[in-house]
């Protein structure tokens, strides 16, 4: 639908969304903007109306001039800081209707070559004509004096930009696209966005960053593109593999990928396999046979990634090691003097298998020794006088290896040196890692692209010892690394399963072992202990006893901070138990408003000092990483500033655009939690989990608690993750692709 605007003069498109009878509407000209964050473009102005008073608005608003005539609607909210303001649903810009609003529109800077002072010369000139004349007879603008032909054809050309875009605007909200992705629209494809929405919305999924399947679907569907056009079933195919990959996947089974693409895009399913030969034949995707799964499908990217990955690690494992003159019994033996530390029969076997073969995977639970090990291969490597590079996934997990092994570790983004700028890594097969041994910690974590990235990088000469718990949750991203890596066959593999007296004293660490057997442990808790069950079968009691827990009980009786060593884990982010209410009750119980304190608002989230804040993405800028939790110390007095601290002597400032970072953590998700450690941890497990509930799960959220443990929820719900030993389980081929790097002859 285009815009009905047929002159400067008129209306230039009302762009509202949302059920317009319950919006407030409000019309005068944009004044001054207190804030805009240009990613996210949330914004919030001033409205001076044409009754000479003034509103607030906040919500999502392109880039527009001051003096800008708008029609807003929304809905009033009363803020406790800033008072009445009106949330933005939408909004529509009318061309300025006065002698001043024409200066102030032209000299606002929205069209270059134009400043205030020429704009005054234009208006005082043409009068109420000068947006026609610069839109429809640019040749007279050479009647105002600065103004010659070709700077007349530069303005007329920037003031048809800037037209252009907000014909655009107007067609997209037109259709359904929010002001955000509108903008977004309008910045990926520029002048050309409405030919590439109309010819194919589809390309909005895949080129355009938050916008997904459904909504370029629904945009789709309101242009009348046909249910079963070839656009919407190649976009539909494509979805859904991308879904797979989300939950973990690097391929997908023919008949389940046919089957689902049906379902999601109600159509027969006999039209989707020609589409399916289209797309591999665009090397868009991938088909394979591959073992009993038979015709499996993948995007192309994916398997290039588990392909190279297979063939860097079988070069790897290939290359013979260099040559070691090292006693490496007598060097154990030193190692155990020296650190007072004896070794039992299973970590020696992991230690010597570390000083002289190429791969290592050493695998167990909590309590089996694994941190004494890697102790002992740093020692035996500086015995042999060998460089060692130490890193993990995350930053407190390298930050507990470092500790733990008093050696330097680094994240693995750092060890490959990522260069954000570029989305790649400065270390690879033409620039590889120095060190003669490498030892990656949390192997369990790492997904199949940066598995990929860690063994392009090593010399093939030399040794990689990976170290994890295979019975963890897998990593967040595609791949199940640790456990291919094991099942391939490839590497020496030492799995620790011998329990330490200390460790056994432990009922997490007994917990844990008998929820890894498929054992409900025992709930049952009489005296002192570091594992607790209380049981809360309806979500409102769960919710209010967490709060009473971390708030209360804990410090009282532990004498731990709420915010700094008491940790809430949830499998879920929705629901009354997920980890978004969940963090609003926290807040409200530990860290409620204070008079005359700022404030931040970001969406739905409220900031305020002494919150405790996860950051959500790698920053080497700030040195904070993805997971690093913290508490914000302070914030500026105009909000512009925030600084947190991360309790390791890190503190790290945000601007107000950079808040995007940072979520709240009273309470995380359990996948989160991977890679750390919390003395306390608190965890909700309710049957309103049950698509999450497995037993991998809760295994990993019981191994998180150092001192101690406690489970609130349903017995039901503890019965029903110990007896769902395959919960998202995998499909992925890395471990029959390294066999077959191995042994060409065999291969599948």
């Amino acid at each position: 639908m285009a815009s009905d605007r047929d002159s400067a003069s008129g209306d230039q498109g009302r762009l509202f969304a949302g059920p317009e009878p319950t919006l407030a509407s409000l019309e005068g000209e944009l004044g001054r903007v207190v804030f805009r964050n240009p990613e996210t473009l949330w914004t919030v102005a001033r409205l001076n109306l044409t009754d000479g008073t003034e509103a607030t608005i906040v919500g999502e608003l392109p880039e527009l001039p001051p003096g800008m005539p708008l029609t807003v609607r929304g809905q009033w909210v009363d803020d406790k800081k800033f008072g009445r303001q009106l949330k933005l649903a939408g909004y529509a810009t009318r061309t300025p209707e006065t002698l001043a609003g024409i200066e102030r529109f032209l000299g606002s800077g929205i069209i270059p070559g134009i400043g205030l002072e020429l704009a005054r010369r234009m208006v005082a000139h043409f009068k109420m004509e000068t947006l026609a004349v610069v839109e429809g007879q640019p040749d007279r603008l050479t009647e105002v004096d600065g103004i010659g032909r070709h700077r007349a054809q530069k303005i007329a050309a920037a003031f048809a930009e800037h037209r252009h875009v907000q014909d655009v605007m107007v067609f997209l909200l037109g259709h359904g696209v929010s002001i955000g992705f509108a903008a977004r629209i309008v910045k990926r494809y520029g002048k050309d966005a409405i030919k590439v929405v109309r010819a194919n919305p589809y390309r909005l999924a895949v080129e355009v960053w938050g916008i997904g399947f459904r909504t370029a679907d629904a945009i789709a569907e309101r242009l009348g593109i046909a249910r079963d056009s070839p656009d919407r079933l190649d976009a539909g195919l494509i979805h859904v593999l991308g879904e797979h990959v989300e939950d973990g996947h690097a391929h997908v089974p023919e008949g389940i990928l046919l089957e689902r693409t049906a379902e999601l895009l109600g159509v027969a399913r006999d039209l989707l396999p020609a589409r399916v030969d289209a797309l591999v034949e665009r090397g868009l995707t991938t088909r394979e046979i591959l073992g009993e799964r038979g015709r499996c499908l993948a995007l192309a990217e994916v398997t290039a990634l588990e392909s190279s990955a297979a063939s860097a690690f079988a070069e790897l494992v290939m290359t013979p090691p260099r040559v070691t003159v090292l006693d490496v019994e007598h060097a154990i033996s030193q190692f155990e003097v020296s650190s007072g530390l004896a070794l039992a029969p299973q970590q020696r076997a992991a230690v010597a298998a570390a000083a002289v073969d190429k791969c290592v995977v050493i695998t167990g639970g909590p309590g089996v020794g694994k941190t004494t090990i890697v102790k002992a291969v740093v020692d035996l490597a500086g015995r042999a006088r060998r460089s060692i590079a130490l890193a993990a996934p995350t930053g407190r997990a390298a930050k507990r290896l470092a500790e733990s092994t008093r050696t330097e570790a680094v994240t693995l983004h750092r060890l490959l040196e990522y260069q954000p700028q570029l989305g790649t890594f400065a270390r690879g097969k033409d620039n590889p890692l120095e060190a003669d041994v490498i030892v990656v910690d949390e192997v369990s974590m790492v997904d199949l692209a940066l598995f990929r990235a860690l063994v392009v990088a090593v010399r093939p000469t030399a040794q990689l010892v990976l170290v994890g718990d295979i019975d963890q949750l897998p990593s967040v991203g595609a791949g199940a690394v640790l456990a291919d890596v094991i099942a391939s066959g490839a590497a020496t593999v030492v799995r620790l399963t011998e329990i330490f007296r200390q460790a056994a004293a432990s009922k997490i660490v007994t917990s844990a072992h008998q929820i890894n057997r498929g054992e409900v442990p025992d709930l049952a808790t009489s005296g002192d202990s570091d594992f607790y069950f209380i049981a809360r079968d309806e979500p409102a009691a769960a919710q209010a006893t967490i709060v009473e827990l971390v708030a209360e009980r804990i410090p009282a009786r532990f004498g731990l901070d709420p915010a700094t060593e008491i940790q809430v884990l949830v499998p879920m982010h929705r629901g009354e138990l997920g980890t978004t209410a969940l963090n609003a009750a926290l807040q409200a119980k530990l860290n409620p408003p204070k008079d005359g304190a700022t404030v931040i608002l970001r969406g739905e989230r409220t900031f305020r000092a002494g919150d405790k804040v996860m950051q959500q993405k790698n920053d080497y800028d700030r040195s904070v990483y993805n997971g690093d939790i913290g508490v914000i110390e302070s914030i500026d007095a105009d909000g512009a500033k925030v600084r947190v601290g991360f309790g390791d002597g890190r503190v790290a400032d945000y601007e107000r655009n950079d808040l995007d970072q940072l979520v709240h953590a009273w309470a995380v998700s359990i996948h989160k939690s991977q890679g750390s450690e919390y003395p306390a941890v608190v965890l909700s497990l309710a049957t309103q989990h049950f698509v999450m509930l497995g037993r991998s799960l809760l295994y990993t959220a019981v191994t998180r608690g150092k001192r101690l443990v406690v489970v609130v929820g349903s017995r039901r719900a503890i019965a029903l993750a110990v007896g769902n030993a395959t919960a998202r389980a995998r499909w992925t081929y890395l471990a029959e692709r390294i066999r077959a790097e191995l042994e060409p002859g065999d291969a599948a």
